[in-house]
């Protein structure tokens, strides 16, 4: 006899993990306050570097502006991708306020 899958329900099962995934949510955040000063202190580093062999004297603060926006740029990408996960989270769990209702075809 042929064993048939069950259908699968629409929403996921929430498994809470005990504050762990709480806690990897909050290092991701902490990021930020690392994440642009050191970019902004690599791009200078490179940029002096070039200066001392290319006898230049601007390319440090170059350097700086560049890594500035690229540590922007990603923060950026890190906040919008923490908040579409915490959206899809609140999405997920019963009760959250957040569900959509069935739409009633009744009404024409």
């Amino acid at each position: 006899m042929a064993y048939n899958r069950p259908i699968p329900d629409g929403e996921r099962k929430h498994k809470d993990s005990g504050g762990i995934a709480t806690l990897v949510q909050a290092e991701k955040l902490m990021q930020i306050a690392i994440l642009l000063p050191s970019a902004a202190f690599v791009g200078w580093l490179a940029g002096m570097w070039l200066d001392s062999k290319l006898h230049t004297g601007w390319i440090g603060i170059a350097g700086i502006v560049f890594g500035g926006i690229s540590g922007l740029v990603y923060v950026i990408r890190l906040v919008l991708t923490a908040g579409a996960e915490m959206d899809g989270k609140a999405k997920s769990r019963p009760g959250s306020g957040t569900e959509s209702k069935p739409k009633d075809n009744h009404d024409k």
